[in-house]
């Protein structure tokens, strides 16, 4: 009986340690798992992503945020309290242009293949020199809250200070970079395309000048905005803006689908009238399809054209030959 029993007892037990293994291995593979989900982003090649803020960005006291990580599956990064920029310089013949790109995602997130690294593919396959612009979320501008379903409007706007401080920090270095200092140009989409519109009208410095970078103008050359938002509501009326547009602002291009079910074409149609009586010189294309965040991944309908007429609308208003 005894015998029995421990012919049991070990059969037991390595039953145990086999099940022991079996979940220390399950743990390991889940931790490989996790590690690599929270992986941050890093552009690819030769690239290198270079800060914008010589000492740790402004006005962040009192903000905790868990390690900046991507979305699991995606290059859609979470958590950016240490902005960047990514050079990517033009293929070919360098046209002297310089364009930096703000990628969408509602203040909360940003789209950083979609609306950021194919974008700059695109910039530079036309000789134009292209800066992404990794700026600070969530909560760095106007934003929707989907805790409180809510929308919330933050006295700092980060996201505006990173885009401010990026523009002077490309103009400062016009020479390294061999481009002209006065063919610098924003482009963004979605709440990055709000953020073009900030940046275009709001010229006063929103933070304490930090180097000799800062003494130099915020204000892009030009200007285009692919399906803005935050200018207006759902319902398709207009909302009031932090800015007022005025003759200041840049030549601007807008691009927009009527069929956008995140922001209402009214946004693109608000801010096009508002830069036309300002008498800024505007562009505006308005396609019945596409969606929101088409980018450049409708090139089989209409508005897969945009990107083309971005190019012949450069070389109307002088920016390229």
């Amino acid at each position: 009986m005894d015998r029995w029993r421990m012919r049991n007892f070990e059969k037991v037990a390595r039953i145990l340690f086999f099940l022991i293994l079996c979940l220390i291995g399950a743990i390991a593979v889940s931790g490989q798992t996790e590690a690599k989900d929270s992986e941050v982003w890093q552009p690819q090649g030769d690239a290198q992503q270079i800060p914008i803020w010589p000492h740790g960005a402004p006005d962040m006291e009192g903000i905790s945020l868990p390690p900046e990580s991507l979305k699991p599956g995606t290059q859609t990064i979470l958590n950016v309290t240490d902005p960047t920029i990514t050079v990517y310089s033009p293929k070919g013949e360098n046209k002297g242009v310089a364009i930096i790109v703000f990628p969408g995602g509602g203040f909360r997130v940003l789209a950083m293949d979609l609306e950021g690294t194919e974008i700059c593919d695109w910039i530079t396959s036309n000789g134009i020199t292209c800066i992404l612009l990794k700026y600070r979320v969530p909560g760095s501008d106007d934003y929707w809250n989907k805790e409180c379903k809510c929308r919330i409007t933050p006295k700092i706007r980060r996201a505006l200070q990173d885009a401010q401080r990026t523009v002077r920090l490309v103009r400062a270095n016009a020479q390294s970079l061999k481009i002209d200092p006065h063919k610098i140009g924003v482009i963004g989409f979605s709440s990055g395309g709000f953020l073009v519109a900030e940046t275009s009208n709001i010229l006063k410095p929103n933070y304490a000048l930090v180097d000799e970078a800062d003494k130099l103008s915020s204000r892009p050359d030009f200007a285009v905005a692919a399906f803005p938002g935050h200018m207006c509501f759902d319902s398709g009326q207009p909302r009031v803006t932090n800015f007022k547009v005025t003759r200041e602002a840049p030549p601007t291009f807008l691009v927009h689908a009527r069929d956008d079910d995140t922001d209402n074409v009214c946004n693109s149609l608000v801010y096009a009238d508002r830069l036309e009586k300002a008498g800024v010189p505007t562009e505006m294309h308005i396609f019945s399809k596409g969606g929101h965040a088409f980018a450049l991944r409708k090139p089989d309908l209409p508005i897969g054209q945009w990107p083309d007429l971005v190019m012949t609308w450069l070389k109307k208003i002088g920016i390229l030959s």
